[in-house]
């Protein structure tokens, strides 16, 4: 299991950095050789299920997760979603809060917590290592690109 959080700050209004982060299909541009189907089509809300197809040809799986909390920021309150894993290859959870940050700026906190099938526990360090930057990377891109 790894377990991993990342935060950033953003120049932009919490419910811009929300948006940002849950328009499910634009993580596909964010992350390399991933495609993303959302069923049913938006709006988002819990029951949603977001599939996250990974890899190149006979190396790719999916990667289902379904919301089960879904409360956008409003005044005064913090935004909270929490993805649920239910695949066969990675199971966990991920969670995307944002709230507001210092001087107008919106913080970000995404907390995620992985397991991969058939990978041994010795294994955990490294995953956690290569998800916090590949999540990062993925992060920093929504947030930047409208």
């Amino acid at each position: 299991m790894a377990t991993f959080q990342l935060q950033r700050t953003a120049p932009l209004p919490i419910d811009e950095a929300w948006r940002r982060l849950t328009e499910w299909h634009r993580h596909g541009s964010a992350v390399p050789f991933t495609r993303i189907t959302v069923s049913p089509p938006p709006p988002t809300g819990e029951g949603t299920v977001v599939v996250a197809r990974s890899g190149l040809g006979p190396l790719s799986f999916d990667d289902p997760m379904e919301v089960t909390v879904w409360r956008p920021p409003g005044p005064g309150s913090p935004g909270l979603c929490r993805l649920e894993k239910r695949g066969r290859v990675v199971r966990g959870w991920a969670e995307i809060e944002v709230r507001p940050g210092p001087g107008g700026r919106t913080r970000v906190l995404w907390r995620e917590d992985l397991r991969v099938r058939f990978l041994p526990s010795f294994c955990d360090p490294a995953l956690r290592s290569v998800s916090r930057r590949m999540f990062g990377r993925a992060v920093n891109t929504l947030l930047r690109q409208p």
